[in-house]
């Protein structure tokens, strides 16, 4: 990416529109966001790892998730926060691309995760008696590694094709992280390639999953519906609903940025819609994942009776 003969150096990043008497209390609110985010995963991992009731593939899948929501707020939220505080919030080239290969990746990786997560539902409640063969440590193993890869080659395209354009006089970037969508906003080259990539190989990366999802549910509760018992239907169903949460959650907020026409293009429902799913999502799926949890309530429970225990000597 160069501006004429010239390499670009950095960008500006302009953050949320809000007065400068409003910034403490933003910067505040996102502060206390994201500390609670990196909180409540981090007690997710740790329930999971400390509890051997827990050691199976559906807390694998979570605890992977938890692992990702974290990276995928690490990766804009300091940087926003340290933008509110400065005066001349800017980024590095490098730092933008780096910005944005993390970006990329994190939430592919998520998008991959809650389609295995929905696999393991449907396994569990569709098959039960072929769950230890159809789920088995390297299976969980491959469905981890194997979006890893997908994600950062998805990722790498991204950014390469993303390197062929040129950039007018305009470095201001209507956003508080960097993105695609407002990055090819400011070229003045042909974005075409990039469009089509954005649709058929993001939309690839989204809908596959999505559809995914949304099929598995649907054996599940046709499934579900043949239960004879209410209590063994609301039981089957219970096991689904956190996990449906967090689809509705991350999915709405996703292709309302990236899927709707370009004539519908807005730049503060693009950040309202990126602040949902880079910070209100990750920040909520501890909550979404434990509440309804009994046996996560319970490793929850032993972990802090542990940790009393180590605190007393």
């Amino acid at each position: 990416m160069h501006q004429g003969n010239r390499t670009i150096s950095k960008f500006f990043l302009l953050g949320l529109a809000v007065g400068s008497e409003q910034q403490k209390l933003i910067f505040i609110l996102f502060l206390c966001m994201y500390l609670v985010t990196i909180v409540g995963n981090l007690l997710i991992i740790l329930a999971i790892i400390n509890d051997a009731h827990l050691h199976s593939p559906m807390y694998f899948f979570l605890a992977n998730l938890s692992f990702t929501d974290i990276c995928f707020t690490t990766t804009t939220i300091p940087k926003m926060l340290a933008d509110i505080q400065s005066r001349s919030p800017t980024i590095s080239f490098a730092g933008c691309l780096t910005q944005m290969y993390f970006f990329i990746l994190l939430v592919d990786l998520d998008n991959f995760l809650l389609a295995a997560m929905a696999y393991d539902r449907y396994v569990a409640i569709c098959h039960p008696l072929h769950y230890a063969v159809l789920l088995s440590p390297k299976r969980c193993a491959l469905l981890v590694v194997t979006p890893w890869v997908i994600s950062n080659l998805v990722s790498i395209l991204h950014l390469s094709l993303l390197g062929l354009l040129t950039v007018c006089d305009q470095k201001k970037i209507p956003h508080f992280f960097c993105d695609l969508e407002p990055i090819l906003r400011l070229a003045c080259s042909d974005t075409q390639i990039n469009d089509l990539t954005i649709l058929v190989i993001g939309g690839a990366v989204i809908f596959i999953p999505f559809t995914f999802i949304i099929v598995s549910y649907v054996f599940i509760c046709f499934t579900v519906l043949g239960v004879p018992s209410a209590k063994g239907k609301w039981k089957a169903f219970s096991t689904c609903g956190s996990h449906l949460s967090a689809v509705a959650l991350f999915y709405g907020s996703i292709i309302g940025v990236y899927f709707l026409p370009s004539s519908a293009y807005s730049v503060e429902r693009d950040k309202v819609a990126a602040i949902m799913y880079t910070i209100v999502t990750p920040m909520m799926n501890p909550f979404i994942y434990s509440l309804r949890n009994k046996d996560m309530k319970g490793a929850l429970r032993r972990l802090f009776s542990k940790k009393k225990f180590f605190w007393r000597w």
